[in-house]
């Protein structure tokens, strides 16, 4: 039971700093491709993840208790809180871009790792990997689309 509430704290924790750096006025003025999904869809997506995120964890430590899963596990909610601060924060969507690739081989590295333990954690991951795998390459498109708003 208080493996659920500290995995539960830890995605909280992690999805608030969507909250803290939020896009604000300067990322509503970039210009953005026409495939760039509608902003009611970024809360929506990513609550429906971070339950799948914590789901997974838990399963895994339920499972296996700590391990290298599970230090990916934590790696990736790092890297995922971390990616809200560059983009909207420092407004480095360079660095975002960088940061947000080692985030998509932090969730496949989970995936992987997570498949011999418990075959769902993996399954939950893998909505992740695509949207992260969406959320770079918008991130990349983005920053090509409006080089002079990243700092050099």
């Amino acid at each position: 039971m208080y493996s659920a509430i500290i995995i539960g704290l830890l995605v909280f924790a992690a999805a608030s700093s969507g909250a803290l750096f939020k896009p604000g006025e300067w990322y509503f003025n970039l210009k953005k491709p026409r495939w760039n999904p509608p902003n009611w869809a970024f809360p929506v997506v990513w609550s429906l993840l971070y339950m799948c995120i914590g789901y997974a964890g838990w399963l895994v430590w339920n499972a296996a208790g700590f391990g290298l899963a599970m230090v990916v596990w934590g790696s990736q909610l790092v890297l995922n809180a971390g990616w809200s601060w560059l983009f909207f924060g420092r407004r480095r969507m360079d660095q975002a871009f960088v940061e947000v690739c080692f985030l998509w081989v932090s969730i496949a590295l989970f995936i992987v790792l997570a498949w011999p333990i418990s075959k769902l954690a993996a399954y939950l991951f893998m909505p992740y990997l695509l949207w992260v795998t969406i959320a770079a390459t918008l991130n990349r498109t983005v920053w090509r689309m409006n080089p002079d708003q990243v700092p050099s």
